[in-house]
């Protein structure tokens, strides 16, 4: 497939890391931003299938009318939240969970393109950036636009590559995090409520020469690695960290940059980091420590490429061990033990093909192919066991928006339309 098709649509359905504030994780159950609650692909909920039916899991409803794009659905206070390019324009809409009803709809960037990003919940607003790189924030329940924020124009902000912008903004308390990518303001704090910017982030002036300037195709997550609060995202030029008291750049990590599309969201836990980009680059776990008023970042290993390389799907940490889709855009099913970098499994007969977008929940992955197949297979790293596949009904192009989980249910974006499947053990 040709790379220019294939990444115009996946950032934001793979851009974007975050953890959310213990303020936003209070709220209502949900599936409040990309790849859940804590950005790491994993939900907490229970009582799910542990194997499908030969048809898949029942196919509850539907819907029409998301509009273009490659973002992933949010899920709050019953209602499905989405970004997609209409005939109005980019428009952030809103339909009835219940329902399936259209409750509002807003433009918030006439530049006509598919947005790639998913909008982040915080109970009341909704923030999300178009690949024009317009931040908008619109209240939960009316539409209402309540500001924008040009990344290009206001921040001077830069993509690392033709794509356009595609994370989900972080929602931190009172503020929301973005990624503008300019040397002078890789990360910034705004105001959540009135877009007022609190602090940006400069690049120190040497960072490696891997990669390219600007952001890369995901936002924040929080790391407390090194008893410091930070926020780190994956760049043109690899990993950046910024404290979150003031966004002073603690830390840079160039080896895992390539110089087409750095995605992935890191995985942080501990004072540990595992990061991963593809285009022949490979992975590596860092270790953060404490470093006077500052941090450290120490490389534990580097997996080269032919070992691991997550193309855009993601990565998900359970216990001693990562699940990801490996060998750039194969999607190979893939088991590492992250102490050591270990391959314990990989799978290379599988039911999808292509790269693959992986979430978790109930100790099952779900893994969603290119090709708009569906996979349930065991997280053990006893061995690749699939429980179950089907075939989504809609493949408009890639299939790549990341599935969300909520109440029970499957929740996956196909371009214009959105699919409910039942998870519901009986």
């Amino acid at each position: 497939m040709h790379t220019s098709r294939l990444l115009m649509a996946l950032f934001g359905s793979l851009s974007a890391g975050i953890t959310f504030s213990a303020e936003t994780a209070a709220l209502t159950p949900g599936w409040h931003q990309f790849r859940g609650q804590n950005r790491d692909g994993i939900s907490n909920e229970t009582g799910l299938l542990k194997s499908w039916p030969a048809e898949g899991p029942k196919l509850l409803w539907e819907i029409k009318g998301a509009g273009g794009g490659m973002g992933s659905v949010t899920v709050g206070k019953g209602r499905v939240f989405v970004v997609g390019n209409r005939k109005e324009g980019v428009s952030l809409t809103a339909f009835e969970l219940e329902t399936q009803k259209e409750v509002w709809s807003t433009v918030i960037s006439d530049k006509r393109d598919q947005p790639n990003g998913a909008p982040t919940f915080d109970g009341e607003r909704l923030y999300s950036v178009t690949k024009d790189g317009i931040l908008s924030c619109c209240d939960a329940m009316s539409g209402e636009l309540l500001w924008r924020k040009s990344y290009t124009a206001d921040l001077g902000g830069l993509i690392m590559s033709g794509w356009g912008f595609s994370e989900s903004p972080l929602v931190d308390g009172d503020l929301v995090i973005g990624v503008p990518g300019g040397n002078d303001c890789i990360v910034a704090a705004m105001d959540k409520k009135t877009g007022e910017v609190k602090w940006k982030s400069a690049l120190p002036a040497e960072v490696g020469k891997r990669g390219k300037d600007g952001a890369g195709y995901t936002g924040v997550v929080i790391s407390n690695g090194g008893g410091v609060k930070q926020y780190i995202t994956l760049a043109g030029r690899g990993l950046v960290s910024v404290r979150a008291s003031d966004g002073k750049t603690l830390w840079t990590y160039n080896d895992v940059a390539n110089g087409t599309a750095n995605i992935p969201t890191p995985l942080v836990w501990d004072d540990y980091v595992f990061t991963s980009s593809g285009y022949g680059t490979g992975a590596a776990l860092l270790q953060l420590k404490k470093d006077g008023e500052g941090v450290a970042a120490e490389e534990k290993y580097f997996l080269k490429a032919a070992t691991f390389q997550n193309h855009h799907g993601g990565m998900v940490r359970i216990g001693d061990y990562i699940y990801a889709g490996s060998g750039h855009n194969n999607g190979i099913p893939v088991c590492l033990e992250w102490k050591t970098g270990k391959v314990v499994w990989e799978q290379s007969e599988r039911p999808g093909r292509e790269s693959a977008a992986v979430i978790s929940a109930e100790g099952e992955l779900y893994f969603r192919w290119q090709d708009g197949t569906m996979g349930l297979i065991d997280a053990t790293p006893a061995g690749y066991k699939l429980q179950g596949t089907f075939k989504l009904p809609a493949v408009k192009g890639p299939s790549w928006p990341h599935p969300s989980i909520h109440d029970k249910k499957l929740i996956i974006r196909a371009q214009d339309q959105i699919f409910c499947y039942d998870l519901a053990a009986r």
